[in-house]
């Protein structure tokens, strides 16, 4: 799908609020509201927007540890990786994983309540999965930059 200016801000106005209404989502793009209706389903059957929802404060749910985990595997047995994949897309903890290129082969991006949940969440699963060799953690002091709109 090509995406032109009015696409575009109404993208960046979503990301931005998604509870805003279609009436005051109209008015902010210069459409309709039907026409914009047109175009935010064409928008979600396209695949551009995914889904919608809410920004939490972690630390306000509990959640006050934070850390970035670079995983590095044993090696890259097929099975042992189906395994590793699936383990944390269940767990709660994690709340985003990266593979990428690098000396680590992912990085997950950890919530917990504190120090000592975080080393449950190492000695009790992720040092218990097969294919993992090692990780190292880098505990996140403040949040200088997050959830930021994706400016197309």
């Amino acid at each position: 799908m090509k995406l032109d200016d009015r696409d575009r801000r109404i993208l960046t106005l979503l990301q931005e609020d998604s509870r805003i209404s279609n009436a005051d989502l109209a008015e902010a793009v210069g459409m309709s509201p039907s026409a914009l209706w047109r175009r935010v389903r064409a928008l979600e059957e396209a695949g551009v927007i995914e889904r919608y929802g809410a920004v939490v404060n972690a630390a306000a749910m509990g959640l006050g540890f934070h850390a970035m985990v670079h995983v590095q595997l044993t090696r890259h047995d097929p099975e042992k990786l189906k395994e590793f994949i699936r383990a944390v897309e269940n767990n709660s903890l994690v709340q985003e994983c990266f593979a990428t290129t690098g000396q680590s082969d992912y990085h997950l991006r950890v919530l917990a309540p504190d120090l000592e949940a975080y080393n449950r969440f190492l000695e009790e699963f992720l040092f218990r999965l097969p294919a993992v060799a090692s990780a190292q953690t880098n505990v996140v002091l403040r949040t200088i930059k997050r959830d930021r709109p994706v400016v197309p």
